[in-house]
Parts: structure tokens; C-alpha cells; sequence
């Protein structure tokens, strides 16, 4: 199983002092019967526990991107909470169509490119830690915009920090080309992904549907009809 780098650091500590709490049990610092011998068994037991868990958490499965270029996949995995038309002033200047994906803290929190093209634009903004899934955490809570150059159009990726999230890492920078399935970025602990597309993209998601980052297909991309 692949994990994400910025797991190491979590996982060598746990294992160490998980480590460190099995190597005092084999060593008998503490009666096996008593109740610090017992409490030093469970700390062992639960540390063990937390390092898996850690692991598990920093999961980075590879996705199975689609072939056809103009479909559009998840940005994150988890469960889509939000398809609407929105008004987007930031990028669109109008209105754009809206897919949120709720991530808990059970789901992959890497997030992939959604579609292929070049980064014009990364914004950070400071915010609050409010639930993820409420509708003010895409205005108030901690994100990170990105903003993808296509041919049949702009595409804003935005990651949003929840409740016990504390940080988000955003890889590329402006200027880079992204490919539609690689990483880009990682949310640790519980969050949010909004993504915008033209309204001329066909929606391909409804709410409700459970998506898988890099692999999930959500829209399809459409030139633009003038009259």
C-alpha cells in the first residue's frame, strides 16, 4: 500500500513509541498481573492501534483515470454533497457549476487533478475550522484555490479544511501543467473539495453518489455553443 510522504512523520513516531511500549512490556518493567503492568499492556495495544489507523489514514491507492479526455474525474474521494449552479465571483464572475465532496476522516484525503491543463492561479486563504460539510465552510474555513486553464474552459479546485483539519498541502504552483488523475494536494484530517466548472460542462454526478479521487467520473467537458 502506498502512503501519502506526508504521513511519514505520523507513522514513525507512533510506530516508535508503539515500539518503545511493547519493548517495556518484553522487558517487564511493570507487574504482567498489576495495574500498571495491565495499563502499560493497553497503551501498547492502543499506540499500535493509532499507528495503523495513521497509516490507513495517509492511504494513497493509485486511480484507475478514464480514457476519454473530456471526462472530468473527482478531485477527492468521499461523498458528494453538493451539484448546483452557484454564482462565483472569484474566477467566473458568474455562475459556474458546483460539485462539493464531503471527505471524512475514514476516506483518502489525496486529492488528484480533476482535468488536464496548466495552473494560472493559486490563492491561500486563512479562515475557520467549521464542520466541512456545512454551506458557510466553502466561505469561511481555511482553503486553497487552484485555478486549471483548459481548452473548453477554466476549472477552480478548491480545498477546504474542516473540522480537525490543520493543514492542506497545495503541490503545484502557477505556471505548472497539471495531468488529469495526478495528485495534486492533501487535506489532512476530515474536509471539503469544491470544484467549478463552466455551466456548459454536462454534470455527470448527482448528490448523494460516493466518488473515488483521480477515478470517479463527475462532469464532461463541452466546447462552448455561440450563437
Amino acid at each position: 500500500m502506498k502512503i501519502a510522504r506526508e504521513g511519514y512523520p505520523f507513522a514513525a513516531a507512533g510506530l516508535l513509541l508503539a515500539g518503545a511500549l511493547w519493548t517495556s512490556v518484553w522487558l517487564g518493567v511493570a507487574t504482567p498481573d498489576g495495574l500498571a503492568g495491565r495499563a502499560l499492556v493497553a497503551s501498547a495495544w492502543l499506540m499500535s492501534g493509532i499507528s495503523v489507523f495513521v497509516l490507513w489514514f495517509f492511504r494513497d491507492p493509485a486511480p484507475d483515470v478514464p480514457t476519454d479526455p473530456d471526462l472530468v474525474v473527482a478531485p477527492g474521494q468521499g461523498k458528494i454533497i453538493v451539484v448546483d449552479d452557484v454564482e462565483e465571483p472569484t474566477l467566473f464572475h458568474g455562475t459556474a457549476r458546483k460539485i462539493s465532496i464531503f471527505l471524512s476522516v475514514f476516506d483518502v484525503h489525496v486529492q488528484r487533478a480533476p482535468v488536464t491543463g496548466r495552473v494560472t492561479r493559486k490563492v491561500y486563504k486563512p479562515g475557520t475550522y467549521a464542520v466541512a460539510w456545512a454551506d458557510k465552510a466553502s466561505d469561511d474555513n481555511e482553503q486553497a484555490s487552484l485555478v486549471i486553464a483548459t481548452e473548453r474552459g477554466p476549472v477552480l479546485v478548491r480545498q477546504i479544511a474542516g473540522l480537525i483539519a490543520r493543514r492542506i498541502v497545495t503541490d503545484p504552483v502557477e505556471g505548472d501543467v497539471v495531468e488529469r488523475g495526478r495528485r495534486f494536494g492533501l487535506i489532512r484530517f476530515g474536509s471539503r473539495v469544491d470544484v467549478f466548472l463552466p455551466v456548459h460542462w454536462d454534470v455527470l454526478c448527482s448528490v448523494g453518489d460516493r466518488v473515488r479521487a483521480g477515478s470517479t467520473v463527475i462532469a464532461r467537458q463541452r466546447p462552448e455553443v455561440t450563437s
